[in-house]
């Protein structure tokens, strides 16, 4: 089954991630898959910057709970996101979640529909949304960032936008995108690599100092009592034992 649709048009390349079934959570499968593809665009001469995107109503879930990547190789995505020598450009036109929400902050643009709603959802099963902290907490406002991260609260678009998890958010997320999309066009190749590590210097910096230890805290939450009774409460769809 393929769980990575691959388009080429005019020097972006688009990979929608086409796991709808399961509202594209982040399988070691699609990990793997998404690595792979992106691999491929930074050595293709013809791709000048790449969009992401979905099948479905999500963009994605998050971990998949029953074949979840290893911490490691999620990070090594994130960060590949990160120091790819073209621009990856998120579109989102649906929910996003915990993890998800990773693989939005480590693109370099992001743009959503008006519709799209998104929540860091894992303190609801016991966990923190750790490793997506890497791209996440240099570019997001430190006060919506504690605020969400403990609530596990729903934002919309034009919050995710003010609180710096977007670029923008439109009504129509192609006419948003077009003129963007043509803006990279334009740019050199080298151009666009120098830019890009100038604006990612911060998040790279995080990744090296933070990466070891987020991964080891991950891991200790996961293996907590507190995360097996969430994760197993989430896929009976009950309350947790905790919820008052």
């Amino acid at each position: 089954m393929t769980l990575l649709a691959t388009a080429h048009e005019r020097g972006i390349t688009t990979l929608t991630l086409d796991s709808p079934a399961n509202r594209n959570a982040l399988s070691a499968r699609l990990v793997g898959a998404l690595a792979q593809a992106l691999g491929e665009c930074a050595k293709d001469e013809s791709v000048r910057a790449v969009v992401l995107t979905h099948t479905g109503s999500t963009f994605s879930a998050g971990a998949d709970l029953k074949a979840p990547p290893n911490p490691y190789t999620f990070v090594e995505l994130l960060r590949q996101i990160v120091t790819l020598p073209k621009p990856v450009v998120a579109r989102v036109t649906g929910k996003t979640r915990a993890g998800g929400l990773g693989l939005l902050g480590a693109c370099d643009i992001a743009v959503a529909s008006s519709g799209s709603d998104f929540a860091f959802t894992e303190v609801r099963i016991g966990v923190a949304p750790a490793v997506i902290s890497l791209p996440l907490l240099p570019r997001l406002d430190p006060r919506a960032a504690e605020r969400y991260y403990l609530t596990g609260e729903r934002f919309d678009a034009a919050e995710a936008a003010r609180i710096g998890l977007l670029t923008l958010a439109a009504d129509d997320v192609d006419a948003a995108l077009a003129p963007l999309l043509d803006g990279l066009r334009k740019a050199a190749p080298q151009g666009l690599a120098a830019a890009k590590q100038l604006v990612t210097a911060k998040v790279l910096e995080a990744f090296d100092r933070d990466a070891e230890d987020l991964v080891q805290r991950s891991a200790s939450l996961f293996a907590s009592a507190d995360a097996r009774e969430g994760m197993t409460a989430f896929l009976e769809r009950r309350d947790p034992a905790w919820e008052l």
